[in-house]
């Protein structure tokens, strides 16, 4: 018979150890965008829009030239992503009292969207297709950043001049971020020859006229239910430059955002004695609204395979 997963005896020590995940990024390379309802719309504008050149000058007598802007108003919708988890009530009678079951079950739940979110994110920011097709190049294997013969510096900071609104965040994934602040290129452009060690994200930032360094450190379990786990990284070798607007809004233009509609949401259902073992239980679901999508995808630049896979 399966026992419960908390402890009984109140003269035993228990210690719960967690594995958690670190460094999810999703917030912010995805930043969100309040909606004040599920139906909602946004706006894309034409390449062009704020980059025409119209006549100002206006003659004494003369008329103003007139413009007008042109914008796609994109209806969408946002998506309900939750999960549940059901926890017997002999789990909560039984408990020690320095264990909170509804409470530990609603944290281990949030944890696990967060994982889900982080995949959608990651499935944005590195995938070429997102990007426009002159703003993104595959590396060939003698050309990775971490190549000691690659020109990396150099690389980078012309990708940054060619979208139309130069990027001001890099997004690494860890393995990428580790071998990037190691190499001798960028060590030399920001200490010059007699600097060493490892470059921090602000010094990166700093050389390269970002904002923010981003790094994706979180693990994902690939195995399907019931296998030895295969646990790999969710950002992978790729290096990717995008442009985040400081103020975020439906109309502003930036390169991808989390259209979010309300709260997360956490909630309890009564399970009947018969629906959860004899006694019954408690079902906590948790869950949120919202919709990633690319607003302006001529505002970043993509490396694909970046670094070296090893």
């Amino acid at each position: 018979m399966a026992q419960s997963p908390y402890p009984i005896d109140p003269d035993l020590t228990a210690i719960a150890i967690a594995y958690k995940n670190q460094g999810y990024i999703a917030d912010i390379v995805l930043p969100r965008i309040t909606v004040g309802k599920q139906a909602f719309t946004f706006m894309q504008y034409g390449i062009d829009t704020f980059f025409n050149t119209p006549e100002t000058l206006i003659g004494r007598r003369g008329q103003a030239n007139q413009v007008t802007m042109d914008g796609v108003e994109v209806p969408d919708t946002t998506e309900d992503h939750g999960l549940e988890s059901p926890v017997p009530q002999a789990d909560v009678d039984n408990a020690d009292e320095r264990y909170d079951p509804l409470g530990n079950a609603a944290a281990l739940t949030s944890e696990l969207i967060e994982i889900r979110r982080e995949i959608r994110a990651a499935g944005i920011i590195f995938n070429p297709a997102t990007y426009d097709p002159n703003l993104r190049v595959t590396l060939a294997t003698t050309d990775v950043l971490d190549n000691p013969n690659t020109d990396a510096v150099t690389l980078i900071s012309d990708a940054l001049d060619k979208p139309l609104m130069r990027p001001n965040q890099m997004v690494f994934g860890q393995r990428g971020w580790t071998k990037f602040r190691r190499n001798a290129g960028v060590i030399k452009a920001i200490r010059g020859t007699n600097g060493g060690g490892l470059v921090s994200k602000q010094e990166v930032a700093e050389l390269f006229e970002v904002n923010e360094v981003v790094v994706g450190q979180a693990f994902g379990n690939q195995a399907r239910k019931g296998q030895a786990a295969q646990m790999s990284r969710l950002w992978g070798n790729h290096l990717a430059l995008t442009y985040k607007a400081p103020v975020l809004s439906r109309e502003t233009p930036t390169f991808a955002g989390t259209f979010t509609w309300g709260e997360r949401v956490a909630s309890q259902r009564e399970l009947k004695p018969g629906e959860m073992g004899l006694r019954g239980g408690t079902a906590v679901l948790v869950g949120e609204s919202v919709r990633e999508r690319v607003i302006a995808s001529q505002a970043g630049y993509f490396f694909e395979n970046a670094f070296s896979p090893n």
